[in-house]
């Protein structure tokens, strides 16, 4: 946006824009600008976000205007020119816009302005709108999911774990003398001199269930029973 004041002694001219028009609270509006003062006054450059509050009832209506945060920026003498290249202008704790209800509207702008000692000010008013949820723009979130894209994809650089190495062998850890003195001696088999030799088994005979041996094959001489009497019962 621009705008120019002339003067006898010459043309005050002003232009500005900004990034975006969308903002929340806490973020800073970087400010973009080119000063020109042909004229023989000396002036300075400001820079304020201004909030309008407009109400509605009953047909009639009420405006507040009031500003909320500014900037000053350095004296511009005759014939100089001054540049703004991002000067920042932080937005403090305001309301959010309020656009679509029908009885009270919150607008908020900024105006880039010039103060002219004895004449009226020139000023450049950009609309803004200050909302709840920050801007992440397209470069930012495309960095943020290539990062956690490679975050989860991590484990694919790992490296395995090496191969454990084979437990060394029996004869290499215990000797014969060892191994010889720590088995119990078996009985030796026979001469077997001349014979086919064969391997040798353990053989355990199967366990079955016998009946229960006779009473006279455990005690062969059983005391004599004494003699019983009948006894009988009288129901």
């Amino acid at each position: 946006m621009v705008g120019c004041w002339f003067f006898t002694s010459g043309p005050v001219s002003l232009s500005a824009k900004i990034e975006r028009k969308g903002y929340c609270n806490g973020e800073a509006i970087p400010i973009y600008a080119e000063i020109e003062n042909c004229s023989s006054r000396l002036i300075v450059p400001k820079a304020a976000i201004f909030q309008t509050q407009t109400y509605l009832a009953s047909g009639r209506t009420k405006t507040v205007r009031h500003m909320v945060a500014n900037v000053r920026g350095n004296h511009i003498a005759s014939g100089s020119t001054d540049t703004w290249n991002g000067k920042t202008l932080k937005i403090p704790p305001v309301t959010p816009s309020i656009l679509d209800c029908c009885i009270i509207r919150v607008d908020y702008s900024l105006a880039v302005y010039i103060h002219i000692p004895g004449a009226k000010k020139l000023m450049l008013e950009l609309p803004l709108v200050i909302g709840t949820i920050p801007y992440n723009g397209f470069g930012s979130r495309n960095s943020s999911v290539a990062s956690q894209f490679s975050m989860d994809m991590s484990w694919l650089t790992l490296t395995l774990p090496e191969r454990p190495e084979a437990p060394p062998n029996y004869a290499d850890v215990v000797s014969e003398e060892e191994f010889s003195r720590h088995i119990p001696p078996y009985p030796q088999p026979p001469n077997c001199e001349g014979e086919v030799c064969c391997p040798m088994f353990a053989c355990i005979q199967e366990f079955r269930f016998q009946p229960p041996p006779l009473y006279s094959e455990v005690d062969p001489h059983p005391s004599d029973v004494e003699d019983t009497q009948p006894v009988s019962f009288i129901l």
